[in-house]
């Protein structure tokens, strides 16, 4: 009986124009679906996390929560700043603003200290998410008063605007990333395969697999809220796994259509390619949304959208490799057969099967192997070793979450708030204690705030403005402390610490009855890192445990479960050691264009984790799947380890190159998260292509010989013929490791 994956391939092979038009219509559902219903961004309540969320939750309770806020700044070019034309500008703007239906209060003109600015606050209807859809107007109104003031620089900033000048330079950011890396990828792609339609079909899968991923993530979406950046992983990973997975059933169908010289129909072809490289590619795709659905024990929105790209995409990719792909490499066969029939026929006898390339190692790859055989323990030793020297950086690991601070300066609203917070520094950070009792308690919990306040206000940490409000039911109080620091800096966090640990316990404490939390800007960037630091064991344990059971499961062989455990974290360690060595130094700024913030993003490291295990196990697949192979053929192990990375170099250098393209080609955006990522992803897969595949496995395969198929005994003695395929060689053996599907 033949396998699931042969039986769709043989149906695909057979139907392929049914097969390639059912394809379009899934891709053409699963997106006007998704424009259909549309998206559900996540709200501002999605976002809380740790004690900063429980006040936020707090606050909201008593409609004290945080609203969309705009700042129109008011300064002169050139000289001192003209005060009574920066008043006439001033009341221009407050009667402006005024009269927009999207704001809800404008406060009174506010000099700096040294005269040199004013500035008016405008408070935006709506939830503070909601504010950069709604701020356009409010930016025409501005660009108006600059107009008629042209002696003055006239200019608004604050979350609305600089979340809107995100956005935008994220998708500008992501399209020329697209530029770059779909026509580097296609030329990789042609160097392989030297044939433009071969070169085509795994571009154009992934492609429409991201197409009809982004429509099934829209849906999703109503499940688990999108945090805006779904269609970012979707793009990121899906041209990585949609063009590798179709990579290699492209050159295992090949490898076998030049094997065979045009004895075997194309249909025959394609079903021996799926009875071994097909079945490999499901199990790596079951394997990287295993890896991925691990986010959702973050508890956090942002990594559930990054689960649900990841998982939708890999499956939608896996999907077009066992629908469609089949019946394309069927239309190419049977397209390359008539041809050399017409070259027959005019009586040129040369076939172009004379011509295929060679499907075995290259030089440098028979050189390597060559090296790790012969001495197994030295490679194995040394290659160690220098994993463990890239990774001994990570254990200076720092993770924040990366301040508005460190936003491109190319954003315009970005050059407001540099000169904003220059002239106000108070308004650089704030705190907001937020305390909720009964209604008659609320003289008491106004008194304590009031006096927590009077604490603080020497505080050298804090500037000594303050402000308190209440509840329309008394219920809810909440005091705003200004901090003049960037949320980043030392004081900002230690004074944060200072207000939970001593001063709220001395005064708000000590009311009976009151739910209190410290939330604001410091906290949210103190408690998100926090968070990610308290599940980043849960996910790593998980990890561990997905990657041993679906590498057991896929060979039935403990002993490979703990090999494949063991290499993904010498991998993810030396890779994050790279970028801790990277990004909190100031060595590669010039090169890679950034400003060091002696930190890494702290969403990274688990992004990492999660993708490499993934993705390490395509490679760990494909290749353990052509060892394991030639075992069941007879072949002795050493042998069989040799051989069978020999045979997989080829695709898996060409694979490694094309996730490398596209992973490097996001480390040319401005946000520095996504510049991170990106990095350390092609780091780590140029490390598991070349050092971990191409050294470390095999050098430990081979000492373990017999035992890597512990305690399976299925691999070390000779198999029974296997049933075979339509018109397959009597002597082609095929995988027997299981049944997929």
């Amino acid at each position: 009986m033949k396998n699931l994956s042969v039986r769709m391939a043989g149906w695909s092979a057979g139907h392929p124009w049914r097969a390639v038009a059912g394809w379009l219509v899934f891709v053409v559902l699963c997106l006007g679906a998704g424009i259909a219903v549309g998206s559900n961004p996540a709200a501002s309540e999605d976002f809380r996390i740790g004690e900063a969320g429980r006040g936020e939750a707090l606050a909201a309770d008593g409609g004290l929560q945080q609203r969309p806020v705009e700042h129109v700044l008011i300064t002169s070019r050139s000289g001192p700043l003209a005060r009574d034309a920066a008043d006439a500008a001033a009341r221009e703007v407050v009667t402006r603003m005024r009269a927009l239906p999207e704001v809800r209060t404008v406060a009174d003109p506010v000099r700096a200290a040294d005269g040199s600015a004013v500035r008016v606050r405008v408070t935006m209807e709506g939830p503070e998410l909601d504010g950069k859809k709604h701020v356009d107007p409010l930016l025409a109104q501005t660009a108006a008063v600059q107009e008629r003031h042209p002696d003055l620089r006239v200019e608004e900033t604050g979350s609305p605007s600089i979340g809107k000048g995100v956005d935008k330079l994220r998708g500008d950011d992501l399209a020329r990333t697209e530029l770059i890396a779909l026509p580097v990828t296609l030329v990789t792609l042609l160097l392989v395969f030297a044939s433009v339609a071969m070169a085509l079909v795994p571009l154009l899968l992934a492609l429409t697999s991201i197409a009809a991923s982004i429509g099934l993530s829209m849906l999703a979406s109503h499940a688990f809220p999108d945090a805006g950046i779904g269609t970012n992983v979707i793009l990121l990973i899906g041209l990585a796994v949609g063009v590798d997975y179709t990579l290699f059933y492209l050159k295992r169908e090949r490898e076998e259509r030049a094997r065979a010289g045009g004895s075997l129909s194309p249909r025959a072809v394609v079903e021996l390619a799926a009875a071994t490289s097909g079945r490999a590619v499901v199990l790596s795709g079951l394997a990287v949304a295993a890896s991925s659905a691990t986010l959702f024990l973050v508890d956090d929105v942002i990594f559930s959208s990054i689960a649900v790209g990841a998982v939708v995409v890999t499956l939608v990719a896996v999907v077009s490799s066992r629908t469609v792909l089949p019946a394309l490499l069927a239309l190419l066969g049977a397209r390359a057969e008539r041809r050399a029939q017409r070259r027959i026929a005019r009586g040129k006898t040369a076939t172009r099967t004379g011509r295929q390339r060679r499907t075995g190692p290259g030089r440098a790859t028979t050189a390597v192997l060559a090296v790790v055989a012969k001495r197994p323990a030295v490679a194995l030793a040394a290659t160690v070793a220098a994993l463990l020297a890239l990774a001994a950086p990570a254990l200076s690991l720092n993770l924040t979450d990366l301040g508005r601070e460190t936003h491109s300066r190319s954003i315009t609203a970005m050059q407001g708030y540099d000169r904003l917070t220059a002239a106000f520094p108070e308004l650089k950070a704030m705190h907001q204690v937020v305390v909720r009792a009964d209604a008659e308690r609320a003289p008491a919990v106004r008194k304590a705030l009031r006096d927590l306040a009077r604490d603080v206000a020497d505080d050298p940490r804090l500037n000594g403005q303050s402000s308190l409000a209440t509840s329309a039911d008394g219920r809810v109080s909440l005091l705003q402390l200004q901090v003049p620091h960037y949320v980043s800096a030392d004081a900002a966090k230690d004074s944060l610490r200072s207000i939970r640990t001593e001063h709220v316990p001395a005064t708000v404490g000590r009311v009976a009855g009151v739910e209190v939390a410290v939330t604001g800007d410091v906290a949210r960037y103190a408690d998100y890192p926090t968070h990610q630091k308290e599940k980043l064991p849960l996910v790593i344990v998980a990890l561990l445990v997905v990657t041993f059971a679906m590498t057991v499961w896929a060979f039935r062989s403990v002993v490979l479960g703990l090999v494949g455990v063991v290499l993904n974290l010498l991998s993810a360690a030396a890779s994050m050691g790279v970028l801790v060595l990277t990004f909190q130094h100031s060595w590669a700024e010039g090169l890679l264009d950034y400003e060091s913030t002696g930190s890494i993003g702290s969403r990274v490291p688990l992004f990492l984790l999660v993708i490499l295990f993934g993705l390490s196990m395509d490679y760990q697949v494909f290749v353990v799947s052509r060892i394991r192979e030639a075992v069941l053929a007879g072949t002795p192990t050493r042998q069989a380890v040799i051989e069978g990375i020999g045979r997989s170099a080829t695709v898996v250098t060409s694979a490694a190159v094309v996730m490398v393209t596209v992973f490097a080609s996001f480390v040319g955006l401005h946000l520095m998260e996504m510049k991170q990522i990106g990095y350390v992803l092609a780091v780590a897969v140029l490390l598991d292509a070349f050092v971990i595949r191409m050294l470390l496995l095999p050098a430990l395969m081979l000492l373990l010989g017999e035992a890597n198929w512990w305690p399976s005994r299925t691999a070390r003695r000779p198999k029974a013929p296997a049933e075979p395929l339509p018109g397959a060689r009597p002597q082609q053996a095929t995988d027997d490791l299981g049944t997929v599907g």
